[in-house]
């Protein structure tokens, strides 16, 4: 029997550990979790329900009956079913049901059916929705560094324009905020357990994003090839080539097969114009130079990769300059500058 308890003991220290090192990696900063043992409080400031919460929630009688009517009403919603604020609701849902079959008492299933509703009823309503996350009573935050992450993905302009990149996104939202629920109550084992998970999201939002945007640039030509007037597809020099060489980079060399795949769908195009530039560091005799140098090497480029049509190539050294930069410091200056450092290449339409 001492055998046995001091079995128990050792499990239960090294558990304590485990969820002590847990706690760390989570990068809490709420004080009210971190706080334990003598002196740690439930009071309001803590997460004792206030009856503001109370009268919020209360209405909220049945959680069952409340997420299959939840359910029933998104899916009658018209337009899409895979969008940010659809997605999130659903996200919500799961896990105000993922809580419920916790036997979680916490108020956390209120809250979350509480979320959805609000997504649901603004969706079947039209209204405007925020996609900012609401400070929820029974949610602390943690892993700011992943909240850093999603907020990148949010500012970025790609995310609006590609639907299926925003259901990842939602749901890693509403994962984190489990993982703070799960912090809240002191369950920092099981919170970390949750973060692969919002990784994995994030990442597949990130991705799809980038690669939407990917396809923008390259369906640019496609879709500008109707007009009669050249259409102009910009590529920054920084992505295309090394700095002060004409080399191609991979990178540059997707893009470059970008503009060749759009290129065989785009039959009204007759001929390529393109045109290097650098910006004004260097003697110009140099930058006429090079800036020829990156568009003939475009040129070969493309005609390496099956482009049959007509191409002028030529270099305007540091002409036609988009951004004035005045930093001290040169590799300052560099950067603002690499606006100035592209190759354009203007499809010129079919004539009238």
């Amino acid at each position: 029997m001492k055998f046995q308890l001091t079995m128990l003991v050792c499990a239960l220290a090294l558990t304590g550990c485990a969820d002590h090192a847990a706690r760390e990696r989570l990068g809490i900063e709420d004080t009210s979790v971190l706080r334990t043992g003598i002196g740690a409080t439930q009071d309001e400031p803590a997460g004792a329900a206030n009856s503001q919460w109370i009268n919020a929630y209360a209405p909220i009688a049945n959680s069952r009956t409340a997420m299959v009517s939840l359910r029933e009403r998104l899916d009658r919603v018209p337009g899409n079913s895979n969008g940010y604020f659809h997605a999130k609701a659903q996200c919500w849902l799961d896990a105000a049901q993922q809580a419920r079959e916790t036997h979680d008492q916490w108020g956390f299933v209120e809250e979350a059916i509480g979320q959805a509703a609000t997504i649901t009823i603004g969706v079947e309503h039209g209204t405007p929705l925020s996609a900012a996350n609401p400070a929820l009573r029974t949610v602390s935050t943690v892993r700011p560094d992943l909240w850093a992450i999603v907020n990148a993905i949010k500012a970025d302009p790609a995310l609006a324009q590609c639907p299926q990149a925003q259901p990842p996104l939602a749901c890693a939202e509403v994962e984190l905020m489990q993982a703070g629920h799960d912090a809240w109550i002191r369950s920092f084992a099981h919170a970390e357990k949750r973060l692969p998970e919002v990784e994995d999201n994030l990442r597949k939002s990130a991705e799809t994003a980038v690669r939407c945007k990917q396809a923008t640039l390259v369906s640019a030509p496609a879709s500008a090839s109707s007009s009669k007037a050249p259409q102009t597809i910009t590529l920054r020099t920084d992505s295309l080539f090394r700095f002060n060489e004409a080399s191609i980079t991979p990178d540059g060399q997707r893009q470059l097969d970008g503009v060749v795949s759009a290129l065989g769908s785009a039959p009204a195009v007759r001929g390529l114009q393109v045109t290097g530039y650098a910006d004004r560091l260097g003697a110009a005799a140099h930058n006429a130079w090079l800036s020829t140098q990156r568009a003939q090497t475009v040129e070969r480029y493309l005609r390496a990769h099956g482009v049959t049509l007509p191409i002028t190539a030529r270099g305007r050294g540091s002409a036609n300059q988009r951004v004035e930069c005045h930093q001290s410091k040169r590799d300052a200056l560099v950067q603002c500058l690499a606006p100035n450092r592209r190759v354009e290449i203007a499809l010129v339409g079919a004539a009238s």
